[in-house]
């Protein structure tokens, strides 16, 4: 498909007769960004990708960033369509923004992550206090996972609705283990896996574990300031451990000290964090290791061996 057709339907999905054509801004290894003017001055952001998977992609990130936009609580761009693309694909159009760099709203997003953390926990406790009155309707989510699949890079995840944590954490280690067992074979993970996966419930003993709307993949890549507040985007959002949040974004960078005594004054560490943190850590080798080849299998393995012990 040329520029020209691309741009005409994008203007007739949106009903966006001027829609113009700026030239491309964003994107990265999975996909790529176009920006457009509309008659009204503002602009909009397409993400666009030709996998046949795509469409399934960007619902899960158009579910993703509705969901963090209705608590009201962190700064997404507003999503407004997916779109198939006729030349194959997909493509996703939200609200642009002038992102910086995260810096001087780093302390406030780590106190917004976690209230963000916090939210379905407060709704339980107004549901418990709206119980007996004719018309109110509970916003609580008691369970594990999410509506939509979601895709944590290209790979979809596994958001089916689980009541035990530990199940649904070792079903999405079992999906990146299982993927890595067919593209290479590597009996020593296998194995590991294979005592790791039995020992999973030690590392949750006496922690009472809340379902939390997660954004999925707060690396520092993910994350961006206007000049008025801290912004996330590319969310894979599902329900889920809050702590589960915190290991990418310990792995790579871009999250200063200030974000972190932020987020743990609202929600402090609890007993076993730091394994747990291992543990979280795993699952982003891995998936890494499954985006994009052997250069994380050594870190896998390592944390394997240490917490199959």
């Amino acid at each position: 498909m040329s520029k020209n057709d691309m741009d005409e339907v994008v203007r007739q999905e949106l009903s966006l007769p001027d829609l113009k054509n700026l030239g491309a801004e964003g994107g990265g290894c999975i996909n790529q960004g176009l920006v457009y003017m509309t008659g009204q001055g503002t602009k909009i952001f397409v993400k666009t990708n030709s996998d046949s998977e795509a469409r399934l992609m960007f619902d899960g990130e158009f579910a993703s960033l509705q969901a963090i936009q209705d608590t009201g609580i962190i700064r997404v761009p507003k999503p407004i369509k997916v779109m198939d693309n006729p030349a194959g694909g997909a493509m996703l159009a939200m609200e642009y923004l002038d992102l910086k760099r995260l810096s001087r709203h780093a302390g406030k997003l780590g106190e917004s992550l976690a209230q963000l953390h916090l939210s379905n926990s407060k709704a339980e406790k107004e549901a418990e206090m709206a119980e007996g009155f004719v018309g109110k309707k509970s916003q609580y989510v008691s369970e594990f996972g999410f509506d939509l699949t979601t895709c944590c890079g290209f790979l979809p995840q596994d958001n089916t609705w689980e009541k035990s944590w530990v199940t649904f954490y070792a079903r999405k280690l079992d999906f990146q283990l299982n993927k890595i067992e067919k593209e290479y074979n590597d009996k020593e993970a296998r194995e590991l896996w294979s005592t790791l996966q039995l020992k999973l419930p030690k590392f949750f003993q006496g922690l009472t574990i809340k379902p939390a709307l997660m954004h999925g993949d707060l690396w520092g890549g993910n994350v961006g300031e206007l000049e008025s507040c801290p912004v996330v985007f590319d969310p894979a959002s599902f329900y889920g451990h809050s702590e589960f949040e915190l290991a990418i974004a310990q792995m790579f960078g871009g999250f200063s000290e200030r974000f972190f005594q932020s987020y743990f004054k609202l929600l402090p560490k609890e007993q076993g964090y730091s394994e747990r943190l291992e543990l979280y850590k795993l699952f982003n080798y891995l998936n890494h290791w499954n985006h994009f080849g052997t250069g994380y299998r050594g870190s896998s393995i390592a944390i394997m061996k240490k917490l199959a012990q």
